[in-house]
Order: structure tokens, then C-alpha cells, then sequence
């Protein structure tokens, strides 16, 4: 082959990554109001970056171009009151078609499954709202009414019912999607203003369940990061303490961890010593410590004879769920404990952690050799402590 085909071959391929990156959203006004303009702004954590705007077309067409490198949050709006959030990956090609007072509603849309999502989401928060605003009108109409005590109690009850039913809807759409960006949205979905569906302390587990998935996904995302400093406080202000530091440094003995094992034996952390141990918490709900897991195998298969042993501790709320893991993921030959109570065991506090999968090597004094060692990185580690 010549230099020239090797130029070529070049071109076509950095244009074909390029492409990968870009994102293009087209849609359609329905009776689209002339010379209305249709604005993109990125969502941030703390703002809203308006990064593009087009003049709509008089048939209603728009089109917007972007590239991007990650999976992001934008706005696609007419208004302050009427928008569309959006979970834009990279390569999406998305269409939709919607009235021009209800972008957030959208009659028609697909290429782009996270945005799917959230509008069949928003479907459901819609019609809790209309069940709820229909409560309110009927306590107007009996306002001036002696019946009005017995009215409100019911519609007091009511409310309860309805707003529970979407809480329920919500942490379910949460369990489902909890690899995906838009379990973060649904933390912070409202049925009024400053009504929120979630309540960050009756349900920090969820809370806590989202970020410790995102932050191991993507732990450099703005949003993400806000999350994560805002669980790290709630966690702080329950246990009415301030967040301590986790052990961290290479040589430093870890605290000692006593908790049953599924046949309900007491075992000890130290009782490891004399061999190199991965200490490691995990849980049958996390996902990237599912993902982990057979390399967790393969490690311990390769240097278990040599000296080599996983102390692997659950925050699973349930001893059905916790088992259900281990049997799945097939790590029957190594020492397993839990106290099983999610993020409310007593490892969280004594270890200072904030999120999950999180383990430290040690060495066979039970002190650290390194922290939050994972696929390559783990084996590479053991192959030069066993070599």
C-alpha cells in the first residue's frame, strides 16, 4: 500500500468517529406560532447552558446538530414553561412531533431511548397531577358547604393515595433503568412546586441507590457529582455526624469487620490474616458490582492456592437477595458476611463509604496495599504480588 491510501484510510476513519459523536434532533411544530423560536440548552448541575437556537420553519420544521462525547442532559424549549429534558447520547438520531404549547408532551418521538423513557415517565406524573388538581376542584366547590370537613377529609385521603402510587411508580422506574442517566431525573420529579415525589430523607435509600450507581458510571458529570455531594450530606446530617475520610493510606490497618456469613456463623475480618485478602462491598442491586464479579472469579481461580483470599461484604437489604447474587454469579468458594442492612450497616459508618463496588487490597497483615482496584488494574496487581 502506498502513503496515499494510508492518508485516506485516515481520513475516512477520523471522520467516521466524528460522526459517532454527533447528535442530531429534528421535530415538527404542530400549528407552529410564526417567527416562535426553538432554544437548546445543556442542563448542568447548577445552570442551564443554552448552547443553541433556531428560527422554526412555517411548516413547523426544526433541526439542530451537536456533538458530544458522553451521554448529557439538554432542554429543548419554546419557553421557561414549556420544555422538553432530553438524555442525548452520542450517534442518536432523534425525531419528534408536538403541539406548540406542550413540548414536554410530545405526540411522536423516538431515536433516542433515555428521552423515550422519561416522556413515558412524565405520562404518568401527568395524569397523577390531573388526578390531584381535579381533588382541588372539587374542595372549591364544596368551600362554602357544611359539609366541607368530611370533604376534605376524603380528599385528604385521596391525595395520600394517589400520591403514593406514584412514589411506588417512581422507585420502580428507578430499579428498572438504574444503569441509565434517567434514574437521576426521577429523584427530583414534582407533582406541584416545591412538591417533590421523592423525599430525600423518607427515601434516601434511593437516593443513595442512584448514586452509588452513577457515580461508578459517571463519576466526571456534573449532575452526577452534585448528587454525590448531596447524599454525602444527607448521610452526614441522619447520622448527625460530619462525613469522616475513609481509610486510605497504603499501610494503614483496616478496622476490624464482625458479621454473619448466610449460614448465619460469626466471622471475623481478621481471621483472614496470613493471607493476601480483597476486602470488598458490593451488593445484588449494583449493577457495576455485578459487572465485576466474574473477574472477581477469575482472580481468585488464579491465586487462591497461592495465598490469595476475598472477603466480600453485602449491602443487600435482604439475606433472599444477597444469596440470590452469590448463587448467580457463581462466588460460592470465597468468605461471605452482611448484617443486611443496606446502606444503614455498620460497615457504611466504619469504612466511610459513600458508594459502591468499593475494596481494598490488603496485605497478610490485613494493612492496605491499594484501594479500588478493578478489572485490569486488580489482576495486574496480583500478578505482581504473586510473580
Amino acid at each position: 500500500m502506498n502513503k496515499k491510501f494510508f492518508f485516506y484510510l485516515f481520513i475516512v476513519l477520523l471522520s467516521a468517529g466524528c460522526k459517532n459523536n454527533i447528535v442530531r434532533i429534528s421535530g415538527t411544530i404542530v400549528n407552529p406560532v410564526n417567527g416562535v423560536y426553538i432554544y437548546l440548552d445543556e442542563l448542568k448541575s447548577n445552570e442551564l447552558k443554552p448552547v443553541d437556537s433556531i428560527r422554526v420553519s412555517s411548516d413547523g420544521k426544526f433541526n439542530f446538530r451537536r456533538e458530544i462525547k458522553q451521554p448529557s442532559f439538554y432542554l429543548l424549549k419554546s419557553s421557561e414553561n414549556n420544555f422538553l429534558t432530553m438524555l442525548v447520547e452520542p450517534g442518536e438520531k432523534i425525531m419528534l412531533k408536538a403541539h406548540s404549547d406542550s413540548l414536554n408532551y410530545p405526540i411522536s418521538l423516538k431515536g433516542s431511548k433515555g428521552t423515550e423513557s422519561m416522556a413515558e415517565y412524565n405520562k404518568t406524573l401527568r395524569a397523577t397531577i390531573k388526578k390531584l388538581s381535579g381533588l382541588s376542584n372539587i374542595y372549591k366547590q364544596n368551600v362554602d358547604k357544611p359539609e366541607l370537613p368530611k370533604v376534605i377529609e376524603s380528599l385528604d385521603s385521596l391525595a395520600q393515595i394517589y400520591l403514593g402510587e406514584i412514589n411506588t411508580y417512581t422507585k420502580k422506574y428507578i430499579d428498572d433503568n438504574l444503569t441509565s442517566l434517567v434514574s437521576l431525573v426521577a429523584l427530583y420529579q414534582q407533582v406541584a412546586p416545591s412538591v417533590y415525589v421523592l423525599n430525600p430523607t423518607k427515601d434516601m435509600i434511593y437516593f443513595a441507590k442512584v448514586d452509588s450507581s452513577m457515580f461508578s458510571l459517571y463519576p466526571d458529570y456534573e449532575p452526577v457529582i452534585s448528587l454525590h455531594e448531596q447524599v454525602k450530606e444527607l448521610t452526614a446530617k441522619i447520622k448527625g455526624e460530619t462525613v469522616g475520610e475513609p481509610p486510605s493510606s497504603s499501610g494503614t490497618e483496616v478496622p476490624e469487620i464482625v458479621l454473619p456469613t448466610p449460614a448465619g456463623d460469626t466471622i471475623k475480618l481478621s481471621s483472614t490474616r496470613g493471607s493476601v485478602v480483597l476486602l470488598d462491598f458490593w451488593a445484588s442491586w449494583c449493577t457495576p458490582c455485578r459487572k465485576e464479579n466474574p473477574n472477581l472469579v477469575n482472580v481468585y481461580n488464579t491465586y487462591h492456592k497461592r495465598g490469595f483470599q476475598i472477603f466480600q461484604v453485602s449491602l443487600d437489604k435482604t439475606k433472599d437477595a444477597w444469596m440470590n447474587g452469590i448463587q448467580e454469579d457463581h462466588l460460592e468458594k470465597w468468605i461471605h458476611v452482611s448484617d443486611v442492612k443496606y446502606w444503614n450497616s455498620v460497615v457504611v459508618g466504619l469504612y466511610k463509604i459513600e458508594s459502591i463496588p468499593c475494596n481494598y487490597l490488603l496485605d497478610k497483615e490485613g494493612r492496605i496495599i491499594a484501594t479500588n482496584l478493578r478489572g485490569q488494574q486488580l489482576q495486574t496487581k496480583l500478578a505482581e504480588i504473586f510473580r
